[in-house]
């Protein structure tokens, strides 16, 4: 039996149809948003590149045309073919590279190069092309293996960067430290593909257990995706101690 110093539980209010329909709005839009936009963008690079590749392809040839003689409709009617472009770059582009590595092919290469190389405002513009494409594009070595810790800005404030290479030259000789020193892209959130290049001790480097995958998602996220939420909620130890000691 109650008695009058008995408090009610306490309930959760309960929602309005105006708040449930918003609720319901929400949960949709986080469903729907990344879907539609990944279609969007996916469509989108497709009409670019058809709509670079196709002038390039002479007119009785296009998807459209040949869709219009093999039915036998009115050439009047526009009928939309997407992904066409996209398959012949695929093959020009594959041709091109089994080209590029014969023997024929490097040395057209070599001389088309040395007759950019003789023009002034084109030599520019080339070679700082030709330095990002292979940068970002080259299949070698080269690339982000690890993630790691850094001290940045200051002492005791810490920041996700990518370890490139170990320093050499110049760098090792002038710099003013004991020890190895490696080269660490710091990145920016949430573009990571800008950032600052630190030049830092070994030292006071300390690798992460985490993926390079998922310490982009960190930094593209602001913190807001990270890869061990689900193990350090369950009461599991974190996969790296920061500071590397108890």
């Amino acid at each position: 039996m109650n008695t009058p110093f008995d408090h009610d539980p306490i309930q959760p209010p309960k929602r309005g149809l105006l708040g449930r329909f918003r609720g319901n709005f929400l949960t949709g839009l986080v469903v729907i948003a990344p879907v539609g936009l990944t279609i969007w963008l996916i469509w989108s690079v497709v009409g670019w590149i058809d709509g670079f590749v196709l002038p390039l392809v002479p007119l009785k040839y296009h998807p459209d045309r040949l869709i219009q003689d093999l039915l036998g409709l009115d050439p009047l009617s526009q009928i939309n073919v997407r992904g066409i472009g996209v398959i012949i770059f695929l093959i020009f582009t594959v041709f091109v590279g089994w080209l590029a590595k014969g023997i024929i092919g490097r040395s057209f290469i070599r001389f088309a190069e040395s007759l950019v190389e003789r023009t002034p405002v084109v030599r520019s513009i080339y070679s700082g092309i030709k330095q990002i494409s292979e940068t970002i594009f080259a299949q070698n070595e080269r690339s982000f293996e690890k993630a790691c810790l850094i001290e940045y800005p200051r002492k005791g404030i810490w920041a996700i960067g990518f370890i490139s290479t170990e320093a050499k030259g110049e760098i090792t000789e002038r710099a003013n430290t004991d020890g190895d020193i490696m080269s660490i892209f710091l990145p920016t959130t949430p573009n990571p593909t800008s950032g600052f290049l630190l030049f830092v001790p070994k030292r006071d480097v300390i690798e992460l257990d985490m993926t390079v995958e998922d310490s982009a998602k960190l930094v593209i996220s602001a913190g807001l995706v990270y890869p061990n939420s689900k193990t350090l909620e369950s009461g599991g130890a974190p996969i790296a101690d920061l500071n590397g000691r108890v």
